[in-house]
């Protein structure tokens, strides 16, 4: 038997010091009635979130090999060993959270995060999105139970229709720290469960009597019903409208005659009275979205030119008896065609000799009418319709005196902090990448982890850009560039290597060194904090 070990610790005491420092452990461990020998509650919660952000995407009775050559007792507790984080140990943790009130599990524990943190929350962002698994997920249960999602078929944004899923519904600040969930039915529709998404933030924060934020959405949040009962609950919000009533379609089809802003981002703001209550509907237009829409259009218009093209090629061998039919031919052929193609058509007559063969020399010639064109693209028309087409409209509640147009507007632009939650919840070397549970119970438990995860590294990136601006400090990023806003990803990697060597004591194993370290590690452990150094000592 060797007298020293090596446990690797890499980026682990990073994401235990954030658990630490919101309380994770004591959280869970306040409101669990039952005593463990040697794992509580807390423990077996923050053994997941480990294992969740140690990107090794194992299945449950696989954690404990994910432990084996971590420094377990150093990052959970004296006395657990790997063997204690069986699947058994996890999967009674999982069952007592879906025993409880997810949403407002989650909410609590965000709450207590969000003030340790000092995590501004002046917009709250609402999304949803979907996860797809593979299997039966048939419940089990006689009667029907409420408490429990249906996980089933349903418009799916993995483009996997024929696999069943669950869906997800987050709040989050613009930073991306999520401080609302919803484990929701696969076919769950979003207008119904983002406003349910709202009212639950709304509630968190007037139970606490702290300023609300502003609710934000895309499209899909937005109807004239909602915001008027939004409108009668006192909630401020800003939504996407979508393009399908008569007066949005003529507002974004509109070229107005004087913008406001610049050439990176100008509007123009609307009154627009819905019965007896009255929006700001502000028309924006960026440059970043025109580029997007004529690169768009720009391939869309070659594949129809080509088609296009196609046609009259096929036009211009058919013969016709007289001048008539051949411009019949033109009109019909220039029907359908896209405004920004150019199709140029001319008859021309010529004779030719009937039948086949040579012709004999008592045949008079006939004359045959033909069609001759070209197609081209008319780049004056393919820019009007890309600047069209850039064209959206953000609503709002929000009086003038609170925010500007252009102050509403970036708070939208902030929606993509939720989405880049759910692309790090995807992501293939993440938890949920694939859920490996069978039961429903389970697979709604396993959600609530990944957004606990999730919820731990906002709060270490948000924490590491902080004290970064604060103190005017910079660590390279992937180019070896300066930066004050490094991704907690690359941080992550940067701390790969790091290890405790162990050596044989009296009566067990102890720590002696920490192998690894660099100058940069110790600026980023300086930057976050004593909680986080403690680790690497």
């Amino acid at each position: 038997m060797s007298n020293f070990e090596v446990e690797r610790l890499d980026h682990l005491g990073i994401v235990a010091g954030v658990c630490q420092e919101i309380g994770l452990v004591e959280y869970f461990d306040s409101l669990d009635e039952q005593t463990h020998a040697r794992v509580s509650l807390g423990q077996a919660v923050l053994a997941m979130v480990l294992n969740g952000l140690g990107f090794s995407n194992r299945r449950l009775y696989l954690v404990p090999q994910f432990f084996e050559h971590k420094p377990i007792e150093r990052l959970i507790g004296p006395g657990i060993t790997s063997a204690d984080l069986n699947d058994d140990c996890l999967g009674r943790a999982l069952d007592w959270l879906t025993a409880h009130d997810l949403t407002a599990l989650y909410a609590g524990l965000a709450h207590q995060a969000r003030r340790r943190f000092t995590v501004a929350a002046e917009a709250v962002h609402v999304d949803s999105t979907s996860f797809s698994v593979e299997g039966a997920y048939v419940r089990e249960d006689p009667e029907d139970n409420e408490t429990l999602i249906r996980i089933t078929y349903g418009y799916s944004r993995d483009h996997r229709a024929d696999l069943k899923q669950w869906q997800l519904s987050l709040a989050t600040t613009t930073s991306g720290v999520p401080l609302g969930l919803q484990v929701l039915d696969g076919n769950a529709s979003d207008q119904t469960t983002l406003a349910q998404q709202v009212a639950e933030v709304v509630y968190q924060f007037r139970a606490e009597r702290e300023e609300e934020p502003i609710y934000v959405s895309d499209s899909a949040g937005y109807s004239e019903a909602r915001m008027t009962e939004l409108d009668r609950k006192n909630v401020w919000w800003v939504g996407r409208v979508p393009e399908t009533s008569t007066r949005a379609k003529a507002l974004v089809a509109e070229e107005p005659a004087t913008w406001q802003g610049n050439e990176e981002l100008r509007w123009v703001e609307r009154e627009v009275r819905l019965g007896e209550r009255a929006e700001r509907w502000i028309v924006a237009q960026s440059a970043e979205g025109v580029d997007r829409q004529e690169a768009t259009l720009q391939r869309r218009a070659e594949q129809e030119r080509q088609l296009w093209t196609k046609r009259l090629r096929e036009l211009e061998q058919r013969p016709f008896a007289c001048e008539a039919d051949a411009q019949t031919a033109c009109r019909e052929a220039r029907k359908g065609a896209p405004a920004f193609l150019e199709i140029v058509l001319q008859v021309q007559v010529s004779t030719q000799h009937p039948g086949r063969g040579r012709p004999r020399t008592d045949t008079e010639p006939e004359q045959v009418w033909r069609v001759q064109g070209i197609v081209s693209v008319l780049e004056a028309a393919l820019a009007a319709e890309a600047r069209r087409k850039a064209n959206f409209i953000v609503a709002t509640n929000v009086p003038t005196t609170r925010k500007s147009a252009e102050e509403v507007l970036h708070l939208y632009k902030g929606q993509n902090g939720v989405e880049r939650g759910f692309a790090f919840l995807k992501a293939p070397l993440f938890l949920a990448s694939s859920v490996f549970v069978k039961k429903v119970e389970r697979v709604m438990a396993t959600g609530f982890v990944m957004v606990l995860c999730l919820l731990v590294y906002r709060l270490a990136e948000h924490r590491l850009r902080q004290r970064l601006a604060e103190t005017s400090a910079t660590v390279p990023d992937q180019l070896k560039k300066p930066t004050q806003r490094p991704t907690l990803r690359w941080v992550f990697q940067c701390f790969e290597g790091i290890s405790l060597v162990l050596m044989q004591g009296e009566e067990r194993m102890e720590a002696v060194q920490v192998t690894g370290l660099t100058d940069l590690h110790l600026l980023i452990l300086g930057m976050l904090g004593p909680p986080y150094k403690k680790y690497y000592e």
